[in-house]
């Protein structure tokens, strides 16, 4: 049988990590980590959804969002929020910068993949996503503690999920990718 070109692992990795990319992007620029909802002195269909760079409220009933709502408790100052702000671009920029390693690396159209630039671009997406579930599962652990008008409800929004699922699709497909070093050594 024809040896394939590009090893499985390769093609595990080059499609995990675009996939992941979307997912952690949307959780990044999204506002929705976290929603507060049954606000007192409001209407009991009110519900303030807070991301990392975003408030928004929206009345369920009429479906009326408005974005670019005041931080009058402080949300956005708080060191969760921050770090968030921080590691989701970082690890943005450098999943981008594995994928494009992992390119050069993984070619189809040249006869062999070059193993040593794919393991180093699978070991580059599992730092990405690392740095992603850092500051989601830091978000998690202090999402009651954040901040919220007293007596609210707090569930945890489809943003901080996506953020979740894109660190997780990154970190295996970085791994994947990192198998390539394997190569590298039986070559040896």
């Amino acid at each position: 049988l024809p040896r394939m070109r590009t090893p499985s692992e390769m093609i595990v990795g080059l499609v995990l990590c675009p996939c992941g990319l979307l997912l952690t992007l949307t959780g990044t620029l999204a506002p929705n980590w976290r929603q507060v909802s049954l606000i007192p002195d409001q209407p009991i269909d009110f519900i303030l959804e807070q991301g990392i760079w975003d408030m928004c409220r929206e009345r369920q009933s009429t479906h009326d969002r408005l974005c670019g709502q005041s931080d009058e408790l402080g949300y956005f100052e708080q060191l969760p929020v921050r770090v968030a702000q921080g590691l989701m671009p970082t690890s943005l920029v450098l999943t981008l910068l594995g994928l494009l390693v992992a390119t050069l690396g993984v070619r189809c159209w040249q006869k062999e993949p070059v193993h040593l630039l794919a393991g180093t671009a699978g070991l580059v997406l599992l730092l990405s996503g690392l740095l992603s579930l850092v500051p989601a599962s830091w978000y998690t652990q202090e999402l009651w503690a954040l901040p919220s008008p007293p007596g609210s409800t707090l569930v945890v929004g489809y943003s901080l999920v996506l953020s979740y699922l894109g660190s997780c699709l990154e970190i295996l497909g970085g791994l994947a990718l990192a198998l390539s070093f394997h190569h590298c050594c039986k070559e040896r």
